[in-house]
């Protein structure tokens, strides 16, 4: 028997899809069902490895890991990683296929349906519930032909849905009430429910404008989901980091990370914001960043284009100024490549420009290639001085996504590499210079790695002539999807979730 099937779509983009899905995913499992999630089309630059190799939106990983297996390409076929000039590199499957405008990828969409049903159907064949997610909304009507993400599929698979919206935003009534008159019928009639996320203050308050609503669109409310800052989840998208409060107060080690315009994978920070003594700020112009202990160079998916951005804002020269004031420096990925002495592109893998000065702060030269290396990775730490000192030989785990190939010409090794994509292997990773003060690695989810985190922080506490006091070790993760599915179980008309699902509770 195919697996049941239940949507979740949204009013527009960030109104909480991927965090429903992902509660959806936690309570079925927690009900006892195999469940996976889906997304056909996902527009991206916070990606994951699966454990092959393949890769995926982190949305989807994080989905994944509540309902309790491996993330795999199928649970995202497509995925778009939005570059320089209106450009997007377009994975299918796991793997990197084209480089599109977005009038271009339009005309691959008829390839991409049977890629997108075929991955769909797999993932029926081997799960009792798949929990689909939108992307943008139904009621886009300008992409409404050439849609293989929200109707299409629902109606492909006759998949009931539930439409969310985010009271946060404002005008939620409008924005639910005008995405369901823009649809067309055959399209209404799959609307099986409806729920307002991030809803602050007292529901007695909103009753009367949910029996109007109820009334008005002739779909019931599935319920209202409060507004929550602390049960912490992966976000996807970098509005997220608009919407992030910086934390004031009796911080011993102030971080901050530079928010280019392709910034990617920026939940590998995430650990670190929730050390007790730590604040971490995003900034992108030298007036916010003033004088902190620790600089980060994020992930990029427009290494050039974004190492451009840098010295144009004046933050390149500002960052190597402080680096000469004792500021520590940490660079991952296209940040680890811009820390070089110059980054090659003879084959215009990214760029126009055949050949880039980076910052300079790292004795490393950078040649991109054609081929993305895609990995998780185990590993441990090689150097012992700097940032790295007293942690040498502690394990960590990460991933690998990058198409360029560094050379090291005079710094110290960072790490070591013993296994890739489930292979053994004897690699090594990264660099630090000769003051210890400037680190770089290709590896992504350093920080979520505890001891490795806590023993890189402490060197720049010690640097200050401080100690930090650590407070409990990091939280399991399935700890948070709990707290998240408790949530949105008392929030929610579960009864009928279960009903417009097709399921039988207590199975």
């Amino acid at each position: 028997m195919k697996g049941r099937t239940i949507m979740v779509q949204g009013t527009a983009s960030h109104v909480g899809k991927s965090v429903l899905v992902t509660a959806l995913c936690r309570i079925f499992k927690n009900d006892g069902f195999t469940v996976a999630p889906f997304k056909a089309q996902n527009m991206s630059l916070n990606s994951y490895v699966t454990p092959d190799g393949g890769e995926i939106g982190r949305a989807q990983a994080v989905q994944a890991e509540a309902a309790g297996i491996e993330p795999s390409v199928e649970m995202n076929p497509i995925l778009l990683k939005p570059e320089a000039h209106s450009r997007s590199q377009v994975v299918v499957l796991g793997c990197p296929q084209i480089s599109t405008t977005a009038a271009e990828y339009y005309q691959l969409k008829a390839q991409l349906w049977s890629v997108v049903t075929e991955a769909l159907r797999k993932l029926r064949s081997q799960y009792e519930v798949v929990v689909i997610e939108g992307a943008g909304s139904p009621a886009e009507v300008n992409l409404a032909d050439v849609d293989i993400v929200n109707m299409r599929l629902a109606r492909f698979c006759r998949c009931p849905v539930v439409l969310v919206s985010d009271i946060d935003r404002g005008g939620v009534f409008a924005s639910l009430l005008g995405t369901l008159w823009l649809m067309r019928p055959r399209d209404l009639s799959l609307i099986k429910a409806l729920v307002i996320n991030k809803f602050r203050g007292d529901l007695a308050l909103l009753e009367p404008g949910l029996r109007f609503l109820e009334r008005k669109a002739g779909i019931p409310m599935a319920g209202v989901i409060p507004y929550f800052d602390d049960i912490h989840i992966a976000q996807e998208d970098s509005v997220a980091l608009e919407q992030r409060r910086t934390q004031f107060g009796a911080a011993q080690i102030d971080i901050t990370v530079i928010r280019m315009p392709h910034i990617s994978n920026f939940d590998d920070f995430d650990p670190l914001d929730k050390e007790e003594e730590v604040r971490v700020r995003y900034v992108d112009s030298i007036e916010n960043l003033n004088h902190p202990d620790l600089i980060i160079l994020p992930g990029s998916k427009t290494t050039v284009t974004d190492l451009d951005w840098l010295k144009a804002s004046g933050l390149a020269h500002r960052v190597t100024e402080l680096y000469q004031r004792g500021v520590f420096i940490v660079g991952i990925c296209g940040g680890y490549q811009m820390l070089g002495t110059y980054i090659h592109d003879l084959d215009h893998v990214e760029s126009r420009i055949p050949r880039s000065q980076g910052l300079g702060l790292l004795p490393i030269t950078t040649t991109f290639l054609p081929t993305k290396e895609t990995h998780q990775i185990k590993g441990n730490v090689i150097a012992d001085h700097g940032l790295l000192a007293g942690i040498q030989n502690v394990n960590f785990e990460g991933y690998e996504i990058h198409m360029g190939r560094t050379e090291n010409d005079a710094g110290s090794v960072a790490f070591r590499v013993r296994e890739r994509s489930s292979k053994p292997c004897d690699a090594i990773d990264g660099c630090l210079d000769a003051s210890g003060r400037v680190l770089g690695t290709y590896i992504h989810g350093l920080f979520h790695n505890q001891e490795l985190r806590r023993g890189i922080l402490q060197q720049i506490a010690r640097s200050k002539g401080r100690l930090l006091s650590f407070i409990g070790d990091d939280h399991q993760q399935g700890v948070e999807y709990d707290r998240l599915a408790h949530l949105v179980r008392n929030s929610l008309d579960m009864d009928l979730v279960y009903s417009i699902a097709d399921l039988r509770r207590g199975k």
